[in-house]
């Protein structure tokens, strides 16, 4: 016997799960839910439970429409009972859990977006968040840029160029995944897993890399610099017989690594790490990432992979991430995609734990909060798995 509460919970619940499906229409309505109506014996069972039950729907005045069904019992005679809700839209449902004002804003943009573009109506609903809490003046400008790009695929210009109201690299930095993913839609996937430059039709910026040098008689190749930035074409013909290249996210981590036998290590390169592949002295050398515990930390990871399908990842793993719980921060806004092409198992495993929240909401293990001696060790001991 549920009483309104217990079914509240029940809708919140499919609101979570399947608000997207409904912003799609791709969920049937009206919504029924039984209310788990007993038979004769349960009800001689709990009389109170009975009269409680009943009583609260007898005064339901929330959304929706309470179907009642005359039982006759042999011991109780006959009774009305209600057997279930039926919700008629998925505005009432979301109007009684509170969430009203975000499904409205959330479905008045998904309308409008999709109504422009029907290439996008399968993709959008997957940003439910974003289609529901951006401001309005960012949601033009998303609106305006896609515009913009659909009507000059090759434009070659700098982001920074772009003739576009309100459009900069700030804003631009942490949008780059959805824009990417948006415009993929657009071009029907065309060209397959390409970043955001390429897919935009845009010029990257000079491509500059920072990297330190560890072993000091490799230094006698780069005139005895150890600490080096530049750009990335410009160490081709370095020709470093390097053996061991480490990639990390996080600058201070990379000018932390001490001396290391054959050793250099690239820092602070994001999305951009398959473009080591350009460097032969980097193609020839064993590659081993690590990059923060988070969903953005593997989608780098996989992306690497299509140019250097030989990159190996160290302290990327469940031990790593469990070990040191007390560390972890928020992820603000996780990589969109249920599953990653190029991870191996064992990583996959933790992206999809990731993902589905398995350790807590949007858990992150940035990589510069791991104490250094347990991460040099593991760094200078790594085995591949």
């Amino acid at each position: 016997m549920l009483l309104p509460d217990a079914v509240r919970d029940l809708v919140a619940r499919r609101y979570r799960n399947r608000r997207r499906y409904w912003l799609a229409a791709q969920d049937e309505w009206p919504l029924e839910l039984s209310l788990s109506a007993p038979d004769e014996r349960e009800a001689q069972r709990q009389p109170d439970a009975l009269r409680a039950w009943v009583a609260a729907w007898q005064s339901w005045n929330g959304p929706g429409e309470v179907v009642w069904n005359e039982r006759r019992w042999r011991a109780l005679g006959t009774q009305d009972v209600p057997e279930r809700l039926i919700l008629r839209d998925p505005d009432s449902a979301a109007a009684w859990l509170g969430e009203g004002q975000r499904w409205q804003r959330a479905s008045t943009r998904y309308r409008h977006l999709a109504g422009r573009w029907p290439l996008l109506a399968e993709r959008l609903p997957r940003y439910f968040d974003i289609l529901a809490d951006w401001q309005a003046a960012d949601v033009e400008r998303l609106e305006s840029l896609l515009a913009w790009l659909e009507a000059n695929p090759q434009s070659n210009l700098y982001p920074r160029q772009l003739p576009i109201s309100g459009i900069d690299s700030k804003w631009l930095e942490g949008r780059m995944a959805l824009i990417t993913d948006l415009m993929a839609s657009l071009q029907q996937d065309a060209g397959g897993d390409l970043g955001f430059y390429e897919r935009c039709g845009l010029r990257p910026p000079p491509h500059l890399v920072r990297m330190c040098i560890l072993d000091e008689s490799l230094r006698e190749h780069a005139g005895g610099l150890m600490d080096i930035t530049t750009r990335l074409d410009d160490l081709a013909g370095l020709n470093l017989p390097a053996s061991r290249i480490f990639i990390v996210e996080n600058l201070q981590t990379g000018l932390a690594f001490g001396s290391h036998p054959g050793g250099v290590v690239f820092m602070a390169m994001g999305y951009g790490v398959g473009a080591l592949a350009r460097l032969p002295w980097v193609m020839r050398a064993r590659c081993i990432y690590w990059g923060d515990l988070d969903t953005h930390g593997f989608a780098i990871l996989s992306r690497a992979r299509q140019q250097l399908p030989h990159l190996e990842s160290a302290l990327m793993d469940e031990a790593t991430l469990l070990r040191f719980r007390e560390l972890w921060v928020t992820e603000p806004d996780q990589y969109a995609a249920t599953e990653l092409p190029l991870l191996n198992a064992t990583e996959q495993e933790v992206y999809r734990g990731l993902k589905q929240h398995r350790w807590g909401a949007n858990v992150r293990l940035e990589q510069e909060r791991i104490p250094w001696d347990y991460a040099w060790a593991g760094l200078v001991d790594y085995q591949a798995p």
